[in-house]
């Protein structure tokens, strides 16, 4: 697994790189040079939404807690391993022993992660990926990007998930079949979230007059949130006197996505 690391050190380099080279304009809220680009994406990931996920989403959260409760529980489970090892490329070593220990509990007494006897305890899941480890070893956010299947990312954060899948401990441990089961089961966990917030998502890609847009905003804020970052994606808080902005505060289907390129920030005033 780390001999896998070694090997694509070379290819970070080169993120490392384009994403410094693709810096936003000075004063400038979006970094989105491939804004035609991703437009093109965006309206691909609607037209699957729309057929697929969407569909399946709307069926899962008709069925009972039950059933979607022990899957979701279970689609978490299976991503503890990589966040484990997240969590020490960060030296995280609190969170990566959290999700270590979660990982154990409910692999064995919750029954491969049906149930969540570590949740029950206090032990909750310590959320990280790649694209967090990058941001902590000071690799830049770089441009925003739509990618297809997935949605709204950036430079760092698309390539993060890239390597969070070539890196999944799970994926060099696990048999075939096994793989076959957690492949099935993270699906299941990804079908169950649409269905799960589907009103919100509904009101994002549908309901709204430039989808991409409002979904580029929300990405964008919520991301540098979870990173303790500002606006400029580099680090540094959002408000004036100091503090952090959640961008949750705020009503995000207001007058900010008539107008996509106007300050979010400023809209909390």
């Amino acid at each position: 697994m780390f001999k896998s690391l070694f090997k694509i050190l070379p290819v970070m380099t080169v993120v490392l790189v384009v994403a410094a080279c693709a810096a936003p304009i000075p004063g400038a809220e979006f970094n989105d040079p491939f804004e035609a680009r991703n437009r093109r994406v965006h309206e691909f990931n609607k037209q699957v939404d729309s057929a697929l996920l969407g569909p399946a989403g709307r069926s899962s959260a008709r069925l009972p807690d039950e059933i979607t409760v022990p899957l979701g529980h279970m689609a978490d489970n299976t991503a503890l391993p990589g966040m484990v090892l997240n969590g020490v490329l960060q030296g995280d070593i609190e969170g990566a022993v959290t999700n270590t220990v979660r990982f154990l509990l409910n692999s064995t007494i919750g029954i491969g992660g049906l149930f969540d006897p570590a949740g029950a305890i206090g032990l909750n899941e310590m959320s990280t990926d790649f694209g967090e480890t990058l941001a902590v070893w000071g690799v830049p956010e770089g441009a925003y990007l739509e990618v297809p299947f997935r949605g709204p990312s950036t430079q760092r954060d698309a390539f993060g998930g890239l390597v969070d899948m070539f890196l999944d401990p799970l994926g060099h441990y696990a048999s075939d079949a096994e793989m076959r089961i957690i492949a099935g089961v993270r699906v299941a966990g990804i079908v169950i979230d649409r269905g799960q917030f589907g009103g919100m998502v509904d009101s994002v890609l549908y309901d709204s007059a430039d989808s991409y847009a409002q979904a580029r905003l929300i990405y964008l804020q919520n991301r540098r949130f979870e990173l303790g970052q500002g606006p400029g994606g580099s680090g540094g808080a959002a408000a004036g006197d100091g503090t952090y902005i959640d961008p949750y505060s705020a009503d995000p289907y207001a007058d900010p996505y008539l107008d996509p390129y106007l300050d979010p920030y400023e809209a909390t005033q």
